[in-house]
């Protein structure tokens, strides 16, 4: 037996069962590793660089950054260029979760897939005093925006968008898109289309969770297509290391009205950054859209806010206006910051073409406005879009610091004119914010306005005070 068991055919057994034993073991070390790399990135106990190069240096961390702006909250995956989709999509370490923004973000395993909600919650109240008009001289609150929505991407290119707003006690969809990004040489490139935001005017470009007032200057609000800041459209828009360009063609705003002809705008933006340093930049931009109004959709009347958002009757008015069959809107941007400092001038004019040979209704507006961040922040200006954005705080408040504070300070002016019942307008504005963190922001607002309508109920000159406030989150 001793000789049997001794034989070639049982010590060649032998040698296979610790070989395959070894191998066994060898692969469960490299498991391990892998397994503690990947913790290690997770829960940032290694830096992540030390496991994937391109990607942020803590996945959980919004404000380490190699990819982004230092001065903006990170984009979502709707809102990256190509090379931060591409950087994104490297997932060496296999993280399928990511806690920034106030929101997790979901990737796959091997990064191709990418998905986050998205939402805003907006809540503002005001109150008016000092009118000649006792019924102007009221309290009120309301919900700027509440809203909620998805987007995401599949691979680097492809990606998507959707938003839901319930801010008035209705459901009202907002931003709806699908889009194509990519790279020529130096340029990057993105095709959008769907429901979509408009890219006009420098506060009008911005989501109203980025300006730092609490409602956009008469520039964004006033001068601006019949059909309002959102259209059906196919948007194309080119980017380069000192501005972008967009050219958006547009029908109506979602809805369903379809017996007749949409409304057609053409619509176009450029800006550009002469000077762009880590800590100063100037800002120059110029837009314009022409609109040819369809059947039916011939009413021009304006009621442009000027003291707040949230008192229906502090508004600077056209009086009724029907007949119209097209408008016509330009103007230009000027600004930039150094420093904390930031100053933003803009100007436009829109010509609104009215039916059975009469004058052009004309509206003319301008605004000039300033801020400065008491504690060090740089301006949240996203030099990408020329816009506002999120600034990206410091020292938030839940991390033991101060957070980051605003002061503010705005001139607005808007005219109507070429018709008997136009009025006109003008506000000034003195504002603080504080920024808890990336998030939370709270912002107060006191406006000295004027306003001068010839029709309505209010139609005299008046003038008068109005204080807001307001609490934003933004994920």
């Amino acid at each position: 037996m001793a000789v049997l068991f001794a034989g070639p055919s049982f010590a060649q057994t032998d040698t296979i069962d610790q070989a395959e034993l070894a191998a066994l073991v060898r692969a469960q070390a490299g498991e391990i590793a892998a397994l503690r790399a990947r913790l290690d990135a997770i829960e940032g106990a290694k830096p992540v660089a030390a496991v994937v190069a391109p990607r942020l240096a803590n996945a959980n961390d919004d404000s380490a950054t190699e990819l982004y702006a230092a001065n903006i909250v990170a984009p979502g995956p709707a809102d990256q260029d190509i090379a931060q989709a591409r950087a994104e999509a490297v997932n060496a370490a296999g993280v399928t979760t990511e806690w920034k923004g106030g929101l997790p973000t979901f990737r796959s395993p091997d990064g191709k897939y990418m998905f986050k909600m998205r939402g805003r919650i907006i809540a503002h109240t005001s109150s008016t005093f000092g009118s000649d008009y006792d019924a102007r001289n009221i309290t009120t609150t309301g919900m700027r925006a509440l809203r909620i929505g998805i987007e995401g991407a599949a691979g680097p290119n492809f990606f998507y968008q959707f938003e839901n707003d319930f801010a008035d006690n209705v459901s009202d969809v907002g931003t709806a898109f699908v889009g194509w990004r990519d790279t020529v040489g130096d340029i990057s490139y993105d095709v959008r289309f769907g429901n979509m935001f408009n890219d006009r005017s420098f506060e009008g470009s911005s989501g109203s969770d980025a300006p730092p007032f609490l409602e956009r200057n008469v520039v964004a609000t006033a001068i601006i297509p019949q059909r309002g800041f959102y259209g059906i459209a196919l948007m194309p828009r080119v980017f380069w290391g000192s501005g972008h360009a967009s050219l958006t063609l547009s029908g109506d705003y979602i809805d369903n009205r379809q017996v007749v002809s949409d409304s057609q705008t053409l619509m176009g933006r450029i800006h550009w950054n002469p000077v762009k340093t880590a800590r100063s930049t100037i800002h120059l931009g110029a837009w314009g859209f022409d609109e040819q109004l369809a059947a039916g959709a011939d009413s021009l009347t304006r009621n442009t806010s000027i003291g707040g958002r949230f008192n229906g009757a502090l508004r600077v008015s056209s009086g009724t206006l029907t007949g119209g069959t097209g408008t016509r809107g330009y103007g230009a941007e000027v600004g930039g910051y150094m420093g904390s400092f930031w100053v933003m001038g803009e100007a436009g004019k829109r010509n609104a073409e009215l039916d059975a040979g009469r004058d052009d209704f004309v509206s003319e507006a301008w605004s000039l406005s300033s801020g400065y961040f008491l504690t060090g922040e740089l301006p949240p200006y996203n030099a990408r879009l020329g816009t506002f954005a999120q600034p990206r705080v410091l020292r938030p408040v839940l991390d033991g610091g101060p957070g980051a504070i605003e002061l503010l300070a705005r001139y607005e002016n808007i005219d109507y004119s070429g018709v008997p019942t136009a009025g006109e307008g003008w506000a000034a504005t003195a504002g603080v914010n504080w920024y808890l963190d990336n998030v939370v922001r709270l912002q107060f607002n006191l406006i000295h306005w004027n306003a001068e309508n010839r029709s309505g109920s209010y139609p005299t000159e008046d003038s008068g005070q109005t204080v807001s406030a307001g609490v934003g989150v933004t994920f």
